[in-house]
């Protein structure tokens, strides 16, 4: 088995497995905040979380009226996600399905499509997808994509988990989308600065990228 520098798998499900198997809870619970403020004013209706993890945006997305797919590449995290839906009450709202999301793809289109920080150390089609995410788009819908634009202020080089890694910028991701501009407006297209903690207490900050693309 082939590993990365810090002897760990490279193959993704086994990697996220890992990951998710070595403790109780990896995130916080909470919803992101930059998918709070983006989908503060559409209206409910179906929702594709891909990457779900744990699902806390995925529940937040139910709470608030959302019919909601959570997608992940583990069945651990999936698991936790429905049981983190049956304790908030929207067990109902909520359906799970697992998939390598480079290889395989829910059905259908829904009238939001979210990408919550879907950034990996190891393998991912990360442009691939998010094409495919645009195709699951319905008409009138939305695409909502939030990513890290790059390592916080308080990190030094020696503290990047994965030092050769690349943080997509704003045009890059929509040169990758390549998304007619007859069929689609930019909502959204920002990058935005906000605090952030190093887990020995270190304060900086952290720039997030944001796409909000709707579909005619």
């Amino acid at each position: 088995m082939s590993t990365t520098h810090q002897d760990q798998p490279t193959d993704p499900t086994e990697f996220w497995e890992q990951r998710y198997g070595g403790s109780d809870r990896v995130w916080s619970g909470n919803p992101n905040p930059l998918l709070v403020r983006e989908v503060a004013d559409l209206t409910p209706g179906s929702a594709l979380e891909l990457g779900c993890g744990e699902g806390a945006d995925a529940v937040w997305l139910a709470t608030q009226g959302w019919t909601v797919t959570g997608v992940d590449i583990s069945q651990t995290a999936l698991d936790r996600a429905a049981a983190h839906a049956a304790d908030a009450g929207v067990a109902d709202r909520t359906t799970w399905e697992r998939h390598e999301l480079g290889t395989t793809f829910p059905d259908g289109t829904y009238d939001l499509v979210s990408a919550q920080f879907l950034q990996s150390p190891v393998a991912l089609d990360q442009d691939g997808i998010l094409r495919r995410a645009a195709q699951a788009v319905a008409p009138g819908g939305t695409l909502l994509v939030v990513m890290h634009g790059g390592w916080p202020s308080w990190a030094g080089a020696h503290e990047h988990p994965v030092p050769d890694a690349r943080f997509p910028t704003l045009d890059e991701v929509l040169t990758a989308l390549d998304l007619p501009a007859d069929e689609w407006s930019h909502v959204t297209v920002e990058a935005v600065e906000s605090a952030s903690t190093s887990p020995d207490g270190r304060t900086g900050t952290r720039v997030d990228n944001v796409w909000r693309l709707q579909r005619r």
